[in-house]
C-alpha cells in the first residue's frame, strides 16, 4: 500500500499528461488488474468503479449548467408534467428539490403550484433562485401539514422510489390532499443488462444509494393497486416511467 507522499508523487508524474495520455494510462492500468482477476471480481472491480464515476459526472453536469442538472433540459421531463397541467388549477410538487420543476409547471402552464421538501437548504434555494408569483415553496412533512383546502394535481418526480412503504403513503397522501390525479415519475430497473448482473454480483445497482426500489413495468403497476390508484397514462422514456394516475373511486 503506498504512502501518501509516495501517491503526491504519482499524481505530480500525472499532471503533465495529456487528457488521452491519461485516459489511455488510467485504461491499461484497470484492464490489467482485472484481467488478472476471476471474471466475477474484475465486473465487480468494474462496476464499481462505474458508480463512483457516474456520481462524479452528475456533479460535474450540475456545475456545468450553472447548479441545475443537465438531465432537465435533456430528457425534458417537465414537458410531462406542464402539458398535464391546466391554467388556474392547484398543484402539490411533494420533494420538489431545489424548486426548478415546480417553477417551470407554475411559468409555463399557469397553475398555482406549493412546493413541498423535507430538506430546508432545498427550500432556501427553491425560494431564492426560482421565485415565481405562482409558486411557493415551505419546509415541511407533507402527511402532517394541515391543508386548508384540496390540490387539483400531485407532483412526485423521482420521489417514490426513495420511500419505504410507498402504498401506504400514497393512500394516506390522497387521503391527505384528496387530488383528482397524480403524476409521477420513477426510475426503471430494467434500463440495462448491466444492473441484473451488478445485483447478481452483489454489487449496488441502484441509481442513487438512497433508493428504496427501482421499478419495473410490474412492480410499479402492483404498486399503484395496492395504493388504490389506476393508472389512466403511462409512458417510458429515459430509462424512467412517467405516469398519471387516478384515485380509484
Amino acid at each position: 500500500m503506498p504512502n501518501i507522499s509516495e501517491l503526491d508523487d504519482v499524481k505530480m508524474n500525472l499532471a503533465p499528461m495529456s487528457d488521452d495520455e491519461l485516459r489511455k494510462f488510467i485504461i491499461d492500468i484497470v484492464a490489467t488488474r482485472v484481467r488478472k482477476a476471476e471474471s466475477s471480481d474484475g465486473l465487480r472491480f468494474l462496476f464499481e468503479l462505474d458508480s463512483q464515476l457516474y456520481a462524479l459526472q452528475g456533479e460535474l453536469s450540475v456545475s456545468y449548467d450553472g447548479g441545475t442538472h443537465t438531465k432537465h433540459r435533456h430528457t425534458k421531463y417537465h414537458d410531462f408534467f406542464v402539458n398535464r397541467i391546466a391554467s388556474g388549477e392547484r398543484v402539490l410538487d411533494v420533494g420538489c428539490g431545489i424548486g426548478f420543476l415546480a417553477f417551470d409547471i407554475a411559468n409555463r402552464s399557469g397553475a398555482s403550484v406549493t412546493g413541498v421538501d423535507l430538506d430546508s437548504n432545498n427550500v432556501r434555494i427553491a425560494n431564492s433562485r426560482f421565485k415565481h408569483p405562482g409558486a411557493c415553496f415551505i419546509e415541511a412533512d407533507i402527511l402532517s401539514l394541515e391543508l386548508k383546502e384540496p390540490f387539483d394535481v400531485v407532483v412526485l418526480s423521482n420521489v417514490l422510489e426513495h420511500l419505504p412503504d410507498r402504498p401506504d403513503f400514497l393512500k394516506r397522501l390522497v387521503e391527505t390532499v384528496r387530488p383528482e390525479r397524480i403524476l409521477i415519475r420513477v426510475p426503471v430497473f430494467e434500463r440495462d443488462w448491466r444492473v441484473p448482473l451488478k445485483e447478481e454480483l452483489g454489487v449496488d445497482y441502484r441509481l442513487d444509494s438512497t433508493h428504496f426500489t427501482e421499478y419495473t413495468l410490474e412492480s410499479f403497476a402492483e404498486e399503484m393497486y395496492l395504493a388504490d390508484l389506476e393508472i389512466a397514462h403511462q409512458e417510458c422514456r429515459w430509462s424512467e416511467i412517467w405516469a398519471e394516475v387516478v384515485p380509484i373511486a
